[in-house]
């Protein structure tokens, strides 16, 4: 499947950047240069983009997190048990 490439981005970059990126290009094998920023540039895009996903899956999932921290809901019998358990162990006698 080919996409048609309809936008453009255009940056400026110092002499420097350019020279890094330009030998990167040619170690990589990339035929142009166009093709590795495109590659190299998706590539990290995609990593922060799961990066953040890995955090907090969904809004879903955020919101059963915060009510649960922060709620007001009274702890259930099993984890009063456990609690209780843990501090009979752990506390100085």
């Amino acid at each position: 499947m080919s996409l048609k490439k309809e936008e453009r981005i255009e940056i400026r970059v110092s002499v420097e950047d350019k020279e890094v990126f330009k030998k990167a290009q040619e170690l990589s094998g990339d035929r142009t240069f166009s093709g590795f920023i495109i590659r190299i540039l998706r590539m990290q895009a995609e990593r922060i983009i799961s990066e953040r996903d890995k955090i907090i899956a969904s809004d879903r999932d955020r919101k059963i997190f915060f009510d649960t921290v922060f709620g007001d809901q009274e702890p259930n019998e099993k984890l009063v048990a456990a609690a209780k358990r843990y501090k009979s162990r752990f506390t100085a006698k």
